[in-house]
């Protein structure tokens, strides 16, 4: 992997971690039209650079961070789910993640619902996450489920999941960033510890590519969460709907046409 490839990869990453498309699709549509063969630390990189978008949610929201025990405790029970399904399905999870076909078709099938997203729930009262009750954490909890299917969307999930309970786009959306820290840091460390019991080893070049990956997609991640906000209170879900509905199609008609798209 070149410093270029790694920059165009955390660029993926920063702008597609916390908006309702999929960074895995994106992953696999960017890389394979890179050229990027997937080897030990191609895998390492992409699940490494996370933690860059992780650390831009807690600086956006520091102070929101420390608001009170009860928020660890609601953003505890949302994780739950995630980790009990998480390992009870993981040879499944697993098998999805090698079928570019089915990232595709989750594209696509996400897509059409989020046409319809703010016509279902348009009534949401709840404007802060403070109001958020345990109940409720633990059903968006629920739906986050949903983005073990590769090319879900774990924001979407979980942002369609606070809608349906009553959230506004706003709170939604928050509280969607808030759950993905604890999500994504143990989806991470779980994947790095992984690579560590295998015995692989990286080297100072690829030391410099982890660093300059996570810089890269903390910025991004910070600026596509600061707009993304201001999107959806303004234009909903429609548009992202449509432009899920084009990636994944891109991604079938590579497919069909017999273009090796890998997941990496």
């Amino acid at each position: 992997m070149t410093v270029f490839q790694a920059i165009i990869l955390a660029i993926i990453e920063g702008l597609t971690e916390f908006l309702p498309v999929s960074s895995t699709g994106h992953m696999i549509l960017g890389s394979s039209l890179m050229g990027i063969q997937s080897n030990n630390f191609v895998k390492l990189f992409t699940v490494a650079i996370q933690l860059g978008a992780i650390m831009s949610v807690i600086v956006l929201y520091f102070k929101r961070f420390f608001q009170s025990i009860d928020f660890y405790f609601k953003l505890l029970v949302a994780f739950i789910p995630a980790v009990f399904f998480g390992m009870l399905l993981s040879d499944k999870i697993d098998e999805l993640l090698e079928s570019p076909l089915s990232v595709a078709i989750a594209l696509l099938i996400g897509g059409i619902i989020l046409l319809f997203v703010d016509k279902w729930f348009n009534d949401g009262n709840i404007d802060d996450t403070r109001e958020i009750t345990y109940g409720t954490a633990l059903k968006i909890g629920l739906f986050q489920c949903l983005s073990m299917i590769p090319g879900t969307s774990r924001s979407a999930a979980t942002i369609v999941g606070g809608m349906a309970q009553k959230l506004t786009r706003k709170a939604a959306a928050e509280f969607s960033f808030f759950l993905a820290v604890p999500t994504m840091f143990g989806a991470t460390a779980k994947k790095l510890y992984d690579f560590y019991q295998d015995g692989y080893v990286i080297t100072a070049n690829e030391v410099t590519l982890l660093i300059i990956g996570n810089v890269v997609a903390f910025i991004v991640a910070m600026l596509a969460i600061k707009y993304f906000i201001t999107f959806l209170q303004k234009h909903g879900f429609r548009l992202f709907g449509w432009y899920r509905i084009i990636v994944g199609g891109i991604l079938l008609v590579l497919l069909l046409s017999g273009y090796d798209l890998h997941v990496i």
